[in-house]
């Protein structure tokens, strides 16, 4: 029996076309932003390759395997990682001396290291480091980037000058004009990009005789090989590459994670520490044994990235990619990109960096903060970039347990004849412990004292042994010393300090205090 079923008209919501065009723009910006950082990521790859007295593929492979994983498992998309300056520095003496096998187990090492980091949440300590401290980093930074870009003024050796300078400095400013213009006239190309390829296109046409990124070295190679370092597997081998491992591992994830801090608040958008401590990890292990010298978050390139709209992975991504491609494919072409564009890309990069805002405010900052941000950037320049951090680290803390320390301060009270009450104001600590001994007089006490502490925090082993000391010299005495309102948190501390501190817990209703029970400090 045949049914003869009604047609039906099915329509389509004509929907989701939008959303595809909104994705091609945002693709477009996203790869055009990859191409002009995976330029700019050339002669600086080639440059700190020449640093740590390698071969510039090194250098690139480093850029390209450590840019692609983190990328891919980073803790903050569109930042750009590769082989940097701050860790070059470092790994000179160890090639001169012992070649560049050891580099390469090194960087391993460098990775299994930063990825325990990683795995042990140390990234979340990077919240200890203090804004002026921040502000110092960026603007020294900014000033290392700059003096690294006049390295392209030198000729073996020497300042070039004459013509050859005048010329150089008028693309250099070309190139930082069109920056400055196409930024302000559109952004669906990146303004980077635009002025290198409009500086290269002149270069070409006219046939000027300037230097090219063929000059500092041949950039075309094959794909990055498995490779094991040829090292000796032994503990003499640990012994050398360990304490270069140490301070690759701490240099690489305090710029990365500096740099994680950076983007996300230009972006205004939040990262991943320990998850960019364990992908700047995988990153190196990887690197080394495929022949690259190992790297780190480069915050020249993740500026260049994110003022060129990068803002997803597929931009970092893609700049590694277009990288490679650079020296599969396209060596003889990068090879013609004149060093001046560079320059000048890497020029506007150090004015967008460098914090303008800390002159204004350095005369209304405290006059310690000022210091601190001062130091740092120049630390920062004369020394490395983990030094500079420790340095500003150390002096804000030093500073901020100097002003603690004279914030506690006791008030009096005696109820009656046979008890006296110290009420403790502000944090108890190895800072504050002189103080704190002076507010008492075991002697002429009366036999029942309290330490009221409602105010008041225990803090570290310092305080721990003022107290012992205290309540021993009452002994001495034949008074008693009761403290009172500890916190939860203080009483967890002296309980855990039984072989020091005397506790036991007692209901105490003599002294009118607000309390259900008090911690009893006797010394036997």
């Amino acid at each position: 029996m045949n049914i003869a079923l009604p047609k039906m008209k099915i329509t389509v919501p004509n929907i989701g076309r939008a959303q595809a065009r909104g994705f091609l723009s945002t693709a477009r910006v996203e790869l055009l932003a990859g191409l002009t950082v995976a330029l700019a990521l050339v002669p600086e790859a080639v440059a700190f390759a020449f640093v740590a007295g390698v071969h510039p593929l090194v250098g690139l492979y480093a850029a390209f395997m450590v840019g692609l994983v983190t990328a891919v498992m980073g803790g903050r998309a569109g930042m750009i990682s590769g082989a940097t300056g701050a860790l070059a520095v470092v790994m000179v003496s160890l090639v001169a001396t012992h070649g560049v096998e050891y580099l390469f187990a090194t960087v391993v090492l460098m990775g299994i290291l930063q990825v325990i980091a990683g795995v042990s949440r140390l990234g979340k300590f990077i919240r200890m480091v203090p804004y002026p401290v921040m502000l110092g980093f960026v603007n020294g930074l900014a000033v290392v980037i700059f003096l690294a870009q006049l390295e392209q003024f030198h000729v073996d050796g020497h300042w070039i000058a004459g013509t050859d300078l005048g010329l150089m400095l008028g693309l250099v400013a070309l190139t930082m004009a069109l920056i400055y213009g196409m930024s302000r006239l559109t952004t669906a190309v990146p303004a980077p990009l635009v002025g290198i390829l409009v500086v290269s296109l002149i270069v070409v046409v006219f046939g000027l005789d300037v230097r090219t990124v063929g000059d500092l070295a041949t950039i075309s190679g094959g794909l990055p090989s498995f490779h094991l370092p040829v090292v000796p597997f032994n503990f003499e081998t640990l012994s050398i590459i360990l304490p270069y491992a140490i301070i690759l591992a701490a240099i690489g994830l305090i710029e990365s994670l500096l740099t994680l801090n950076l983007v996300a608040e230009l972006t205004e958008t939040k990262g991943g520490a320990s998850r960019e401590c364990i992908a700047q990890g995988t990153a190196n292990v990887l690197t080394g044994f495929f022949g690259g010298m190992g790297g780190c978050a480069m915050i020249g390139q993740s500026m260049i990235n994110v003022t060129s709209g990068g803002r997803t992975r597929w931009s970092s991504g893609s700049a590694a990619i277009f990288l490679l491609c650079f020296i599969l494919f396209a060596s003889s072409l990068i090879e013609q990109v004149p060093l001046a564009a560079l320059v000048g890309v890497m020029f506007m990069v150090v004015i967008g960096t460098f914090a303008w805002s800390s002159f204004r405010i350095l005369h209304k900052i405290p006059r310690t903060d000022a210091f601190v941000l001062i130091l740092v950037s120049a630390v920062t320049v004369y020394s490395d970039l983990a030094v500079a951090v420790v340095v500003g680290v150390l002096v804000s803390a030093l500073v901020f347990a100097w002003k603690s320390s004279q914030r506690i301060s006791v008030m009096t009270a005696t109820p009656d004849a046979h008890h006296k009450v110290y009420r403790l104001m502000g944090p108890l600590f190895f800072g504050s412990i002189e103080s704190f001994n002076e507010a008492f007089d075991p002697k002429g006490d009366p036999t029942d004292v309290v330490i009221d502490f409602a105010e008041s925090r225990v803090i570290d082993h310092s305080a721990l042994q003022a107290i012992d000391t205290l309540a021993e010299r009452y002994t001495k005495n034949g008074k008693t010393l009761h403290l009172r309102h500890l916190s939860e948190d203080c009483k967890l501390l002296l309980k855990n300090a039984r072989g020091m501190v005397e506790i036991s817990l007692d209901e105490d209703p003599h002294y009118g205090v607000a309390v259900d029970y008090d911690v009893v400090a006797e010394t036997n």
